[in-house]
């Protein structure tokens, strides 16, 4: 056990002397060295784990939770289902029909996804309304073919409300003089923003009864919405509401849509992790070849320190006081610069771009268009800690061996 003498010498060993300034300047590099790490740490799993929740927000606000359909792919009778789901955890139920289709106005086409919805029952399952930059999802009425589209849609094709464009859809009609895709005239009553390229730029909406009659469903809907209270219970909910349906109906969650690229986004975080602690690994290496020098040169001191009374547990405990100095400064100053830049990054990093003219993240790219950090103090323990943890590791040999120093060997040519 490290005595306060232990750490009083240890520390007194820390403060540079004419003849070890360069020692200072080593052991001055490690901290920084760390504090670098550190900081880069707490900073990239900040900003990871905002990538996550923003990504798992604005994905799972479009998607549904849970999807029931028969097994034929189709549902019959939505409202009788609706009834029959009687889960406490399930929040919200609507309707929806989907299918392709492609937008075209003058010269512009672009092909879209078409969701049929009721707009007073989407509210419950999605998050359009929150995400009106013109109109509103009211607007949709049956019969007045009106339709919401993304905000990328309508700067691509020069859309506003009241423009009027037509849409195509993969469906032959027969005429006299062959084959013609069906396509219908809409009036574009609303433009949203998800920010999110994919959704923006290829999701349009319309009324469900209009989506009946565009691809020819009849009473039937492609399945219905389901939104939980807990995503993370949405494999299980689905199953329960399956087994309560029976054998004709399918239950289908966001994992399996999704699952997989959010354990690529948790795996990647895992290996980011490992990649950053490298660089605190080999800041402590630096500590290491520090210590051995300091050992080397204060050889003397513990020849006299031992010949007074110091035992070898005490000289171990002087010169882990001594090592540990560069790993709790490092640390400390790491954590408090990391969580700070993590806190701000958003901030700074707006200011880097209007002040080059530059943009680092394009939406056109990337699901997102902007940087969010989400601090986690578990990620901020996690880090602090390992680093401690390395900074002791570190100032363990250079501490033996300065243990093992004999006092008549050390004192023989002084």
């Amino acid at each position: 056990m490290i005595r306060p003498l232990e750490v009083f010498i240890g520390l007194r060993y820390t403060r540079a002397r004419k003849r070890s300034h360069f020692i200072s300047f080593i052991s001055l590099i490690s901290i920084l060295g760390i504090t670098l790490g550190i900081t880069a740490l707490i900073t990239t799993l900040s900003v990871m784990n905002g990538f996550g929740k923003e990504l798992r927000g604005r994905i799972l606000g479009v998607i549904s939770h849970v999807t029931i359909t028969e097994t034929n792919g189709t549902l019959h009778d939505w409202q009788s289902v609706a009834s029959r789901i009687k889960n406490p955890q399930v929040i919200g139920r609507a309707p929806y029909i989907t299918g392709q289709g492609m937008i075209a106005r003058g010269k512009g086409v672009s092909g879209v996804m078409v969701r049929g919805v009721i707009p007073a029952e989407e509210k419950q399952v999605s998050e359009f309304s929150n995400h009106m930059i013109l109109g509103n999802l009211e607007s949709l009425k049956p019969g007045e073919f009106g339709m919401v589209i993304g905000s990328t849609l309508a700067w691509k094709l020069d859309l506003s409300l009241g423009s009027e464009v037509s849409l195509i859809i993969p469906q032959a009609l027969a005429t006299p003089v062959g084959l013609i895709p069906r396509f219908k005239r809409f009036t574009v009553v609303g433009i949203f923003r998800m920010d999110m390229h994919e959704y923006d730029s290829a999701l349009t909406l319309m009324h469900l009864d209009d989506a009946a009659r565009l691809f020819q469903t009849g009473d039937r809907v492609t399945g219905l919405r389901l939104r939980l209270d807990n995503l993370d219970a949405a494999p299980e909910v689905a199953e329960a509401v399956s087994a309560g349906l029976g054998a004709n109906f399918l239950a289908r969650d966001w994992t399996r849509e999704h699952g997989n690229f959010f354990r690529a986004l948790k795996i990647e975080k895992t290996v980011m992790f490992v990649i950053l602690l490298l660089i605190v690994t080999v800041a402590m290496f630096n500590v290491v070849s520090t210590l051995v020098v300091v050992v080397t040169e204060k050889r003397a001191d513990i020849a006299i320190l031992r010949t007074l009374g110091a035992t070898p547990k005490s000289i171990m405990g002087i010169f882990l006081a001594h090592g540990s100095v560069v790993g709790v400064v490092g640390t400390l100053v790491g954590t408090i610069c990391g969580v700070l830049l993590a806190k701000n990054v958003e901030t700074i990093v707006h200011g880097i771009e209007r002040l080059f003219s530059t943009s680092f993240i394009s939406a056109d790219v990337y699901f997102i268009s902007e940087l969010p950090s989400d601090l986690h103090w578990s990620d901020v323990a996690l880090v602090s800690g390992a680093s401690l943890v390395l900074g002791l590791l570190s100032a363990l040999y250079p501490a033996w061996r300065a243990s093992k120093v004999q006092p008549a060997e050390a004192l023989r040519y002084e």
